[in-house]
């Protein structure tokens, strides 16, 4: 009859999948790095829509009539099809697209350079010398001291030194 009555060591009771998965994806979100991307994902797509309106409205109508009155958006290869819905490559969006990238990739590439100028640590500042570097420091020295004369140049026999 004792081992069915309860005891005062018994183990909590064990959490339900739903709440034990909640209370895991509340502590991954009060993380502050899952904030700060979620800030940089919404700020990203937000640029993203002022550089296609910049390749989109300044950048290829320019270029476009540099080359002869081309619209970009225009561009494209007839594969067939019926006339009121032929089926097109439709290149010059690609080629839209394409320096949407390349702006999105330069800004970023700048963006990250001055960040990281930012962020430079300086240098350690410069401890005291280990053992192998002042024994180093001393055979460097000694290599850079010209030689007075020919006996000084000459290493002694280390056998004899041993001695």
């Amino acid at each position: 009859m004792d081992s069915l009555a309860p005891t005062l060591d018994a183990p909590p009771p064990k959490l339900s999948r739903f709440r034990k998965w909640g209370q895991d994806f509340a502590a991954f979100i009060r993380r502050g790095n899952v904030v700060d991307l979620a800030i940089g994902v919404m700020i990203g797509a937000a640029f993203g829509k002022i550089v296609t309106s910049l390749v989109t409205d300044v950048i290829t109508p320019p270029l476009g009539l540099m080359m002869g009155k081309v619209k970009f958006s225009e561009l494209k290869w007839r594969l067939g099809g019926p006339p009121e819905a032929p089926v097109t490559i439709n290149y010059g969006n690609f080629i839209q697209a394409a320096l949407d990238f390349l702006i999105v990739a330069w800004v970023l590439f700048i963006v990250i350079t001055f960040v990281n100028r930012l962020h430079r640590k300086p240098p350690p500042p410069a401890g005291a010398l280990s053992l192998d570097q002042k024994l180093l420091t001393e055979i460097r020295d000694e290599l850079r001291r010209p030689a007075t004369n020919q006996s000084d140049s000459v290493a002694p026999n280390p056998v004899s030194a041993v001695k």
